[in-house]
């Protein structure tokens, strides 16, 4: 398992553990390879790539972030290919289309999603195209952008909306074909699509709910909004990440403040969430989690206590048990 980090004075860059997935442990902690601030990375589907934001707002001189591309050797390590210009400050996500060919950078600070294309040998190209959200007075904050078949969607906190993009097959470029806003200035995060599309989670950050939209001829609307917290917290918390299961039964969720990770069961023919379980997280600011390849296990990135907890994934009921935690340098990004 992978992690990427915020590179304070306990992190170097992007670090490689080792996790059995019949007792759940995780050991034998490595620096695969030096970065700055690569607090979100992903792969290549066929897993020979990796791809890092650096989520900073001076780039070679300018307001910007950037990516790196990196080749993921037979031990494991990464090496370095090359890195360009996100177009924009604070990159904290980025994500690749079925086929590898493309590549979608989120610029939280600097309201832009920038998209490139990938070579062969993994190399990243300058941006082909940038979609600026800031037009109006209010300041965008992009936060994660997801491919899915021929359309791109796109969480933007700041703007409180979330958005569908359709290709133009004669331009090749993503013209916007709807804006969903979300309530309340939510601030959409981070979202997962069901398997056909039908469904979409939108995880927002700052009232603590999940916006569930339901597909309709060619656009989608608004079905529910359900919070992520527990009854009788009054606190303040922050959402921040949301997956699927992968039998599309059980969605998750991460609450910053609260510190716990909240279950729902999800209604196949309605699409409508149960919550059924918060639990702790075993520590402060959980940034990220994952479920790992088996769906046996969930693993949460603790950013601000520096450490990464462990559950057990019951897979008929959905509910987790806290098995333990590790120490891990400001963990921000977890990727299997």
């Amino acid at each position: 398992m992978y992690v990427g980090t915020y590179t304070d004075a306990d992190s170097e860059g992007i670090y490689l553990y080792d996790f059995n997935l019949k007792t759940g442990e995780l050991t034998n902690k490595i620096l695969a390879v030096k970065a700055i601030n690569p607090s979100f990375i992903t792969f290549s589907s066929d897993k020979k790539f990796m791809y890092s934001v650096g989520e900073v707002d001076n780039f070679e001189g300018a307001k910007s972030g950037f990516v790196n591309a990196y080749s993921v050797s037979k031990d494991e390590m990464l090496t370095f290919i090359n890195k360009t210009s996100s177009n924009g400050a604070h990159p904290c996500h980025i994500q690749l289309n079925e086929n590898n060919s493309k590549v979608v950078v989120s610029n939280y600070t600097g309201g832009t999603v920038s998209l490139h294309s990938i070579s062969k040998n993994g190399e990243i190209s300058q941006a082909v195209q940038i979609i600026d959200h800031n037009k109006g007075s209010k300041q965008s904050h992009t936060h994660s952008a997801q491919f899915f078949k021929n359309d791109l969607f796109i969480a933007d906190l700041g703007l409180s909306c979330f958005s569908q993009y359709q290709i133009d097959n004669v331009h090749k470029k993503y013209q916007l074909k709807a804006n969903y806003e979300v309530e309340n200035n939510a601030g959409p995060r981070h979202f997962e699509i069901s398997q056909k599309g039908k469904f979409i989670y939108v995880i927002n950050e700052l009232n603590s709910t999940i916006s569930v939209l339901k597909k309709k001829k060619e656009s989608y609307a608004f079905i529910q909004n359900i919070t992520t917290l527990a009854d009788g917290f009054d606190g303040k918390s922050f959402c921040a990440d949301i997956h699927l299961s992968k039998d599309g039964q059980f969605l998750y969720g991460s609450n910053r403040g609260e510190n716990s990770i909240v279950v729902f069961k999800i209604n196949k023919i309605s699409g409508e969430l149960k919550k059924l379980q918060t639990i702790s997280t075993n520590g402060d600011w959980p940034r990220n989690f994952t479920l790992t390849p088996n769906g046996n296990y969930l693993l949460v990135a603790n950013q601000r206590s520096k450490n990464i907890s462990v559950f057990s994934v019951n897979k008929k009921m959905g509910n987790l048990t806290f098995l333990h935690s590790v120490d891990s340098p400001t963990p921000a990004c977890l990727l299997f």
